[in-house]
């Protein structure tokens, strides 16, 4: 019970907020991450745990039975559930993909405003182990596991400027990466069919073409970037003020 106490006070308590040199630092390193194409590839199997969760929250929230979830080797994934093949239910879990990432960055965000950059932590490992209970497949096991592993031993261990610097880290790749697999789906739809995708699936269901809903996708993930950044960059505007102080006074 003492342990679980602790890992309470830990998760509940409020951190100062980092230097505005730091998140400068998280910034472009969520930057390199995301934009270098040699190292997206890493970076995306985040991006497709959060999509997947996202269809996986959103099946559960509708009523319908989560069966399945699986993550491949080529940074794709598949939930699998069971229930209504049409209807709301079936629309909302097939939308929920897609704008994962963009509404995961928005709600990290708010959980740093209020000073909660190790209850961002705990929290996301907290939903991993809950994924892992549905994973069914091996690499899949091994990445969720090694996740929530890397995320429990900073939240543990880590000095509190090293766990504020991951979860600003892991708030801007989300925010950042969230409109890159949409750009990524509509180059394919242009090269080849895609019948099996999200959008297609909900052109199907709803005789809206897929080329709108990509387009919906784009927009709000977009616009979730953008509000992210404006909400999380006044320290970096202080930071660049603070600097131009000192060269003034220099």
């Amino acid at each position: 019970m003492e342990l679980f106490g602790e890992v309470w006070r830990r998760a509940t308590s409020v951190q100062p907020a980092p230097s505005p040199g730091l998140i400068a630092l998280t910034v472009l390193a969520a930057c390199v991450l995301v934009l270098l194409p040699s190292i997206w590839p890493i970076t995306r199997v985040m991006i497709t745990i959060t999509h997947e969760g996202g269809h996986a929250f959103a099946a559960l929230l509708t009523g319908r039975k989560l069966q399945a979830i699986r993550l491949h080797t080529d940074t794709s994934g598949l939930t699998i559930s069971s229930g209504r093949p049409r209807g709301p239910g079936m629309v909302i879990m097939l939308l929920s993909g897609y704008l994962a990432p963009a509404l995961v960055g928005l709600g990290a965000v708010g959980l740093l405003l209020a000073g909660h950059s190790l209850g961002l932590l705990w929290l996301l490992v907290i939903v991993l182990g809950l994924m892992l209970i549905k994973i069914r497949n091996f690499y899949g096991i091994v990445v969720i596991i090694g996740c929530a592993a890397g995320l429990l031993a900073i939240s543990w261990y880590a000095s509190a400027p090293t766990q504020s610097g991951l979860a600003y880290l892991i708030t801007w790749i989300l925010l950042l990466a969230s409109p890159k697999p949409v750009l990524e789906l509509i180059g394919q739809r242009r090269r080849h069919r895609t019948p099996q995708s999200d959008a297609d699936q909900l052109s199907r269901l709803s005789k809206v073409p897929a080329g709108l809903w990509l387009t919906g996708f784009l927009v709000v993930n977009s616009a979730g970037l953008v509000l992210g950044a404006v909400l999380l960059l006044p320290a970096l505007a202080q930071l660049a003020v603070n600097l131009i102080a000192r060269l003034t006074s220099a």
